[in-house]
């Protein structure tokens, strides 16, 4: 079990490291739940996320292939060549159709292959809230993914208004999700708002745990603290046994 931490800035990061994140991950949490870093602070957090360490970058909801080439390419440009996996998240806000999804994801895989990037992962993040967010349900999403190559799927929330990922999604589909997504190799990761309870009751299900708020002073806009990653780290490496997945 893998912890991201989403970062905004370069000054974040070494408090995500010494708290004991796996993974570092740019992301603007003020636009939204994907919302991009620009490009200049993606450089300078790359630069301070050290070679062993998987970095993952934010690249928006896109809707068009134009957009979604581009977004991949200007990651590939500005993130260093690193022996460490790469992880491109792509998501799909206000694009109902499956079909286009897949073919969203063809593309961003086909750019991917023209990046300087030596090991890139491409995720494809699925929201248990589709509707409000109008994509496709995550199972949907995961046929998508499956068909376009992709290498992981996230499952996410769009709404950030105080719920959390287990209120849109029971345990019980969450399962179901992780096993058909780790039955067809892809990695399966879960965020959206998740709290030290919630991280408790998903963490067996899920290969990578996503985090911004729940890391943070003063929530998902506030400042990464070593003390509260740290803390985080800890839930998931001695987890509690979650008794039913029928909640």
């Amino acid at each position: 079990m893998q912890l991201l931490v989403s970062v905004r800035s370069a000054e974040e990061v070494a408090d995500a490291l010494a708290g004991g994140a796996d993974i570092i991950d740019a992301k603007e949490p003020a636009r939204g739940s994907l919302g991009p870093v620009t490009a200049a602070v993606l450089r300078r957090i790359a630069v301070r996320v050290p070679e062993p360490v998987p970095l993952s970058v934010a690249l928006g909801d896109l809707t068009a292939p134009d957009a979604v080439r581009a977004a991949v390419a200007a990651a590939g440009a500005v993130a260093p060549v690193r022996t460490a996996p790469v992880y491109l998240k792509l998501g799909f806000a206000r694009e109902r159709s499956s079909a286009r999804v897949s073919g969203l994801l063809q593309s961003a895989r086909a750019a991917a292959g023209g990046t300087p990037i030596a090991r890139c992962l491409l995720v494809a993040v699925a929201y248990a809230d589709a509707e409000a967010a109008g994509s496709p349900p995550p199972e949907d999403m995961l046929r998508s993914a499956i068909a376009a190559g992709a290498d992981a799927l996230l499952l996410d929330t769009c709404v950030k208004d105080g719920r959390t990922l287990l209120d849109h999604a029971p345990l019980a589909r969450l399962a179901a999700l992780s096993v058909a997504a780790r039955a067809a190799g892809l990695l399966f990761a879960v965020a959206g708002s998740l709290d030290l309870a919630s991280i408790e009751r998903v963490a067996d299900l899920a290969d990578v745990v996503g985090v911004r708020g729940a890391a943070c002073l003063g929530g998902r806009e506030g400042r990464v603290d070593a003390a509260r990653v740290g803390e985080l780290r800890r839930r998931l490496a001695h987890p509690r046994p979650v008794r039913s997945t029928s909640e």
